[in-house]
């Protein structure tokens, strides 16, 4: 590996450790937390304070740097179906107090780009603060991966035929898959062409699969609006793709 990309991951790996739960680290912390001494470390956060992308807080504490701001800006304004997928998920966590979300797939990743909380009945589920989603065990990690056709690394022996069943009902449940007493339903997001752009989906604690119904039909017509505003006419001609062989 050149000392190029070295550096460049490393940096990388520095910024993926602020999350919800982590909106600050001291060095020492933060050291522990990646395996990596303390001079290399060091490096690696005065650089980024450089470029703006983190901030120096105090001594030895860092926040993300306001800059992170323009790129979060640019990339989101390059994603014509994020905005009203976005207002979509806070609709619906604040219709049905519960843990919404956005993933989409980036190659064989689920990455959870968006949630919301809006008057949240009952405790916190699995995954709350997760960016990369476990493709097997989460409801829109199944829903995308059978909607392209993927078979997840640790698919149960009953993937082929589950898959099949998401993508004639379209959507996807995982009940207790992720961690007891935390289940979730998926449905896609789809734009012209019928091609699926992400998964709009509700995580909860299991018990309130008792209104499994209700929750989907709310999934359903959210995304129904939302892919109809982006361009997609369902019909006859909109099929999923043929599963790959992987």
């Amino acid at each position: 590996m050149t000392r190029t990309r070295s550096t460049v991951e490393g940096a990388v790996g520095v910024l993926e450790a602020f999350d919800a739960d982590h909106a600050e680290w001291t060095l020492s912390a933060l050291a522990a937390h990646l395996g990596l001494p303390t001079s290399t470390l060091h490096e690696h956060l005065q650089t980024l304070c450089g470029c703006g992308l983190l901030l120096q807080v105090g001594r030895g504490r860092y926040r993300l740097g306001w800059r992170l701001l323009k790129l979060s800006s640019a990339l989101y304004g390059s994603v014509p179906w994020y905005a009203p997928a976005h207002d979509a998920m806070t609709a619906l966590a604040r219709g049905t107090h519960l843990l919404a979300f956005l993933a989409v797939m980036q190659g064989r990743q689920v990455l959870c780009v968006a949630r919301s909380v809006q008057g949240r009945e009952g405790g916190a589920v699995a995954g709350e603060t997760q960016f990369v989603l476990p493709a097997h065990a989460s409801a829109s990690g199944k829903l995308l991966y059978a909607l392209h056709g993927l078979t997840p690394d640790a698919a149960p022996a009953g993937w082929p035929q589950e898959a099949q069943a998401i993508r004639r009902s379209g959507h996807a449940l995982a009940r207790d898959e992720w961690e007891a007493g935390t289940s979730g339903l998926a449905v896609p997001l789809r734009g012209e062409g019928g091609v699926v752009l992400a998964a709009l989906g509700l995580s909860f604690p299991t018990g309130r699969l008792r209104g499994r119904e209700a929750l989907l039909r709310r999934l359903t017509d959210a995304a129904a609006e939302v892919s109809w505003g982006l361009g997609d006419r369902p019909g006859p001609a909109v099929h999923a793709p043929a599963p790959k062989r992987v």
